[in-house]
Formats: C-alpha cells, structure tokens, sequence
C-alpha cells in the first residue's frame, strides 16, 4: 500500500532526493519549500502523486495550514520528514545573536512546528512515522563556528526521545537520522561566512576552508534517501540512523570514549550519594606530553 510522505526542505539536497526515492517506490509525497515553484519539475514527472506546498517550517501557522493541506489531497499522513535546514559559519563570541536564532529557529523550532502540527493527524490514525534529520554533529558535537546548528541538532534530538516515548501508546514512531558530509548545498550556497577574527582563525577558520574537504561530499544522497525508503517500511526501526562511513566511525569512537570516561569517573560519580563511601580519590592526571 502506497505511503503518503509529507518532507520538508524538498526543493534540493536530501530533502528532494527523498522526495524522489519515495515516489519511485509508488509513493505520494507532500512536497514542501520556501518556493514550491522548483518543484515543478517533479509535478511533470509523476503527477499527481506530490503536492508542492509552500512552507517555510519557521512560521507555526504555515506548517499547521500545509499539514491540512496535505490531509486534504491525501486523507492522511504516515511518514513526516523534517529536513529542512541550514548552517552559518561564525565564531560564538562574534557572531550575530540575530544570526543564531534565526538558525535555531529553523533548524529546531521548525522541527518542533511541523511535529506538534502532524501529532493530532497521527495520533487519530493511530500510527505514523516521525523522521528527524540530525547530524553526525548533533552527536559527537564540537565543530568550530557552527555553534547554532549543532546545538539545534542536540536538541532535536532530546526533543524527539521525548515525543518517542510519550507517543509510542499511540502507535507513532520517531527515527532520528545523523548524516556525515553529503554531496548537497549544505557547505556551499546554503552556507554563509561571517567575519572571523584572527585569533580564531585555526578553529573556526579552519571550519570555513573545508569546502575542498572530500569528507564533506563523501555521501551520495540518492542512495541516503533510497536506504531511508526502505527502512521506514520496516517493522521496527532503529532510535538513531548514522548515514555515511564517516558518521559510523565518528558515532563509534565516540561511544568508546564517553565509555571509557564513565569508567575513569565511576567511583566519583557514585561517592555523591548519601549512602556511597566518601571522599573518594579522583582519577591520576593524564601525563603531561613530552617534548
């Protein structure tokens, strides 16, 4: 039985490579962008199987109207898809605050219009499907000047752990997916680079020079979307999906690492109970390097 999609930011990138996944596999899919009107070309190719709806996810009520819109032409919704979103490169301490939370308000508070506008039509089909797009960053964290973007993408991801486990009963399922470098816009036009000072240079300028970077186009978003096709149609899905060789190793030398400092700190960590021994001692200092 066809699935009716309903995916954010598909006029380029992931979001229009899912868009086409999904409809060649038989799919209908809502289609929604800030310029519905580049997505013509699909309309040509497969009909009436997408909606182009204008929608940019920063505005609540834009995203409750083209949910409704979507339920109109389609009856229902089973999988949502929020993908939109973009970064801006800029150290924390220069950076525009404007700057930031116009990011934060797309890269979160537009995941958060779109969920909390699809939950009542989910919620009475009794069931659907949820699926966030994160970061490999929105895991491991720490990179130089895109500060708003992965602090969006953690909370994104505390976001939906939440809604995962309040709408379960109600027969929805959430899958946060946490890609590495792709072959799209995200480091290119979608990309703008603000002043940066000469003492952050070697962090965040180092951030800004990646472009070259071939971890940056690693991915083929074709294949990303094709794989996400055929998951959603799983039975049981996974939390988390690392997308990109990269994000599988970072994810995993990352989890050791944490691991590892848990261990290194249990005992501490304990001795702040009442009923654990105390003072406990802490951990030796790591051996300055040499040289």
């Amino acid at each position: 039985m066809a699935k009716k999609w309903f995916i954010t930011g598909s006029s380029r990138g992931f979001g229009r490579a899912l868009t086409v996944a999904a409809l060649e596999a038989g799919d209908q899919v809502v289609a929604t962008a800030r310029t519905p009107g580049q997505l013509s070309d699909l309309v040509d190719r497969y009909g009436d199987r997408v909606l182009p709806v204008a929608l940019d996810v920063a505005d609540q009520a834009a995203a409750v109207a083209a949910v409704q819109a979507a339920v109109d032409r389609f009856g229902r919704i089973d999988v949502v898809v929020n993908n939109a979103g973009y970064a801006n490169v800029a150290p924390v301490e220069t950076g525009s605050d404007e700057d930031f939370r116009r990011q934060f308000d797309t890269n979160f508070w537009g995941v958060y219009h779109v969920t909390k506008a699809a939950l009542p039509v989910l919620k009475a089909q009794r069931g659907g499907t949820i699926v966030q797009f994160s970061s490999i960053g929105g895991r491991v964290g720490g990179s130089p000047g895109i500060a708003s973007y992965q602090a969006a993408k953690f909370a994104v991801d505390g976001f939906t752990r939440v809604l995962a486990a309040e709408t379960a009963p109600f027969g929805i399922r959430t899958l946060v997916v946490e890609p590495s470098g792709f072959a799209t816009d995200w480091a290119g036009s979608s990309m703008r680079v603000h002043d940066i000072p000469p003492e952050y240079e070697e962090t965040v300028g180092a951030m800004a020079n990646r472009a070259g970077n071939p971890l940056l186009t690693a991915g083929d978003p074709n294949r990303a979307a094709e794989i996400l096709v055929r998951v959603v149609g799983r039975r049981v899905l996974p939390s988390h999906l690392l997308v990109g060789a990269y994000a599988a190793k970072s994810a995993m030398d990352y989890s050791r690492r944490q691991l590892a400092e848990a261990q290194a700190w249990e005992q501490v960590s304990r001795s702040a109970d009442f009923d654990q021994p105390y003072p406990v001692e802490l951990p030796p200092e790591d051996p300055s390097p040499v040289g």
